[in-house]
Formats: C-alpha cells, sequence, structure tokens
C-alpha cells in the first residue's frame, strides 16, 4: 500500500504538526487567560489597575508567543488574546493608567 495512513495521537489542540509545543501552548493559555481578564475588568471603571496590568501582560506574553509559534492555530488564538489584551490595556489606561494616582 503506498499511501498508507499513519494514525497519530493528538497531542495538543493547537498542533497541527503531530509535535508537542508545551512553550507555545503555555503562553498561549496565559495570553488568553491574561486577555479574558483584561477585557471584562476593563468594563468597570474601578478595576483600571488590574486591567492594564493584566492588559500588558497579556500584550507582551502574547507578542513573543507570535514570535515562536509554530502553527497557524497558535497564532489565530494568540491574535484574540492580544486583541482582548490590547482592548483591556488601552482602556485601563484611558481609565486611570498603570499606577492609578499612585504616583501623585
Amino acid at each position: 500500500m503506498a499511501q498508507a495512513v499513519r494514525r497519530q495521537s493528538p497531542v495538543s489542540l493547537f498542533s497541527t504538526d503531530g509535535k508537542p509545543h508545551p512553550v507555545q501552548d503555555t503562553l498561549l493559555a496565559v495570553t488568553l487567560v491574561l486577555g479574558a481578564v483584561a477585557f471584562v475588568s476593563a468594563m468597570f471603571y474601578n478595576l483600571h489597575l488590574l486591567s492594564s496590568w493584566a492588559g500588558l501582560v497579556g500584550i507582551l506574553t502574547g507578542a513573543y508567543g507570535q514570535f515562536i509559534s509554530v502553527t497557524t492555530r497558535e497564532r489565530f488564538a494568540l491574535i484574540i488574546g492580544l486583541g482582548a489584551s490590547g482592548f483591556g490595556f488601552f482602556l485601563g489606561m484611558a481609565h486611570g493608567g498603570l499606577f492609578g494616582g499612585v504616583l501623585g
């Protein structure tokens, strides 16, 4: 049989090449969680410290995740997390910033 199909066990939901990517999957999960926290907390004016810091860290982890990502699925999910982190960061900055009146 010239075209034998090899079955591979699914290593990761976002891995389309059949290889494990633990660092990329961890950065993806961290970016998505921080993006969700930043996005939701940005809706509340008093939580600007949480939204701005979670957004900033989410942007940094998502950018590094994009830099080392291997598959398109990872990049797609990272863009979702980056967008949510960016939204939360910018709205948190508009509501009071990273330090929120602590410095003056």
